[in-house]
């Protein structure tokens, strides 16, 4: 009896079950027959408008310095027409089990939940390359539970009605590749100038590897390191996944790849990746790709031109000093505008590497590396003698106070005795503070710092003025903080100089003035707001002293490159320990109406190797010359 019960119990639990089952499976096909009866025929893939580019100008808004995917540039290829290791190579990144699943790798997704659940962030995704084509073709990126449902039925009904060769093919002939390519047809003609047939393993892996996020992995941008790394990985996990050999691979990943010239797709480079850096940060990749933003920079295309002719025809003299790179920043210093800027001698050159050195370790030359605002940066030199003078300034003292240059011992610092020389070995005597700073003395101005300024409060000073990368922290400097050593950005640098050229009006720097959105509503449009950090009488001392020919003489000759007849012009120069960085910064005082400017100079190796034994004035100077009086002309 009680076994006939517990029969009728399972049997129950088995119609439920079943019943269930079937009433599950009818929601299905339900929302399969209505999800799924309007997927396009294959050949309107290839004829989706997807995107609208991002452009980003200069300050009149008539030279286009740089597309963010730009219009898209397209050639439709035949499967058979992409090599078998390029369609390797995206498969491995991008969905390595496409092969096996039917549209949907539940495996994937398990897989990618609990690694952004042990990460606690969206580290990995589980879509496959279905559902991506699905997702960038037909709906919209607005994340939904009702979206992704749609993108699995209509993912696993694509794989239903079409091969896995046509839906890589779709694929491959839609996914943006960067700088305006979409397709792998499009990709390979803008990175490598030949057909998709002609792309080595090498070259396959590298385009693979810019998928996830074709502007930051750009072959054209600033992260040619990471994008290595990426396609390194990518030649890794083809070996694992049985797609090529451990020779193949470790052949690829020493294969030196040669990319077209992208002359005509960018100008002002640095200044045009720093922008974007700006704006992948604030929008997101996806985001600008897809919605048409105009940006207007704060970028003179004259001056940049000017800038970039100085530094180019200075930086191949000075080759012959061993110095091998050089940077240029200009901006308004009441507007806080950078103007120009050029973060290397030459964005298209190939990198220099010293004897011995293998490629990927050191180098004295980096066209790519931005050194206007790397980090960490590079110790100033003397150029950061003004932050102690303004501070001494303005506690009381002038440009009459008196002070001893001689031989001194400062104490232990670093452990060791510090004693000094001046540039030129020489000792003056009694000299008055504007002699002080207008010949650089350095014995002066670690008096400056420690007896008249203080060493906190000349920290404090450098920070107000803008240069965040000084530590608050005394512990970290010396004496030697005056001559430079601390580290800053040449930016940074240039900016903080602009307080004296306003007379203590901080204007942070700006580079981008207005977007617009595809529409041409205004999303956003930036001024500075200028905040007075310090009193004007203590900054004027400064700008009297720095333009003040006659007491710079003895040093730097009564005309030499820093000095401009008939205009006021301060200048100071900076070179450091063992010459491994030349600076100049130089600005015209202004606070009334009229233009003004600031601009700075760094000369230097990328690897920090010491130039020869030439100061600023001689390796930076002649550029800063060259380029001032291309400015000045225009006031």
């Amino acid at each position: 009896m009680k076994k006939n019960r517990r029969n009728k119990r399972v049997l129950l639990a088995l119609k439920i079950v079943f019943l269930s089952f079937l009433g599950g499976a009818a929601a299905l096909a339900l929302l399969f027959l209505y999800y799924a009866k309007d997927l396009p025929r294959p050949e309107l893939f290839g004829e989706l408008q997807l995107i609208q580019p991002t452009r980003i100008y200069d300050r009149a808004g008539e030279v286009l310095l740089y597309e963010i995917y730009g219009e898209e540039k397209r050639e439709l290829v035949s499967l058979r027409d992409v090599p078998r290791h390029a369609q390797d190579a995206v498969v491995a990144i991008e969905d390595a089990n496409f092969y096996k699943h039917f549209g949907v790798d539940f495996r994937g997704v398990a897989r990618s939940f609990l690694v952004n659940l042990r990460l606690r962030a969206p580290a990995q995704g589980g879509s496959t390359i279905s559902q991506q084509l699905i997702r960038s073709s037909l709906l919209t990126k607005k994340k939904t539970l009702e979206r992704k449902a749609q993108e699995i039925i209509l993912a696993i009904e694509l794989e239903r009605r079409y091969s896995k060769e046509q839906i890589l093919e779709f694929y491959l002939n839609q996914i943006p590749f960067g700088s305006n390519a979409y397709g792998i047809g499009a990709a390979s003609r803008v990175f490598f100038n030949k057909a998709p047939a002609e792309l080595s393993l090498a070259e396959s892996a590298l385009l693979a590897a810019t998928i996830k996020a074709p502007s930051y992995y750009s072959p054209h941008g600033a992260h040619t390191e990471e994008l290595t790394a990426r396609k390194n990985y990518i030649l890794q996990r083809m070996e694992q996944l049985g797609f090529i050999t451990a020779t193949e691979r470790d052949v690829a990943k020493e294969q030196a790849l040669v990319f077209a010239d992208p002359s005509q797709s960018i100008k002002a480079p640095h200044f045009a990746l720093h922008v974007t850096d700006l704006l992948l940060a604030e929008y997101g990749e996806e985001f600008l790709r897809e919605n048409g933003l105009r940006v207007y920079t704060s970028l003179d295309w004259d001056l940049q031109q000017a800038a970039e002719k100085a530094v180019a025809t200075y930086a191949l003299s000075n080759k012959a000093l061993n110095a091998h790179n050089a940077a240029l920043v200009a901006l308004d210093p009441r507007t806080g505008e950078i103007l120009a800027m050029v973060g290397s001698k030459d964005w298209w050159a190939p990198a220099s590497y010293p004897e011995g050195c293998k490629p990927g370790v050191s180098c004295v030359f980096d066209p790519k590396v931005n050194v206007a605002t790397r980090i960490p940066g590079r110790q100033p030199g003397s150029a950061f003698k003004p932050f102690a003078y303004v501070t001494a300034f303005q506690k009381g003292h002038d440009d009459k106070t008196e002070t001893i240059d001689e031989l001194t011992n400062f104490g232990v610092w670093g452990g060791k005795e510090y004693i000094p020389q001046n540039y030129d070995g020489k000792f003056r005597g009694t000299v008055t503070l504007r002699q002080g700073l207008a010949q650089s003395l350095n014995i002066p101005s670690i008096k400056v710092l420690l007896d008249f300024a203080g060493l906190r409060d000349s920290i404090r000073t450098a920070r107000e003025f803008g240069l965040a990368t000084i530590q608050d922290d005394t512990s970290l400097y010396g004496p030697a903080l005056v001559l430079g050593g601390g580290e800053v950005r040449l930016l940074d640098l240039v900016s903080a100089y602009g307080v004296f050229a306003t007379e203590g009006m901080r204007v942070p720097a700006l580079s981008i003035a207005k977007i617009l959105d595809a529409e041409g509503n205004v999303l956003r449009e930036n001024r500075n707001d200028a905040v007075r950090i310090m009193g004007a009488a203590p900054i004027r001392i400064v700008n009297s002293i720095l333009s003040d020919n006659e007491a710079r003489a003895p040093i730097f000759g009564s005309n030499s490159v820093i000095y401009f007849p008939g205009r006021q012009v301060a200048v100071k120069t900076g070179t450091t320990q063992d010459f491994r960085d030349g600076w100049i910064v130089g600005y015209t005082p202004s606070t009334g109406p009229g233009q003004a400017i600031v601009a700075g100079v760094w000369v230097g190796n990328n690897d920090n190797s010491p130039m020869d034994k030439e100061p600023g004035i001689v390796l930076a100077g002649p550029i800063w010359r060259n380029f001032m009086e291309h400015a000045l002309s225009k006031f």
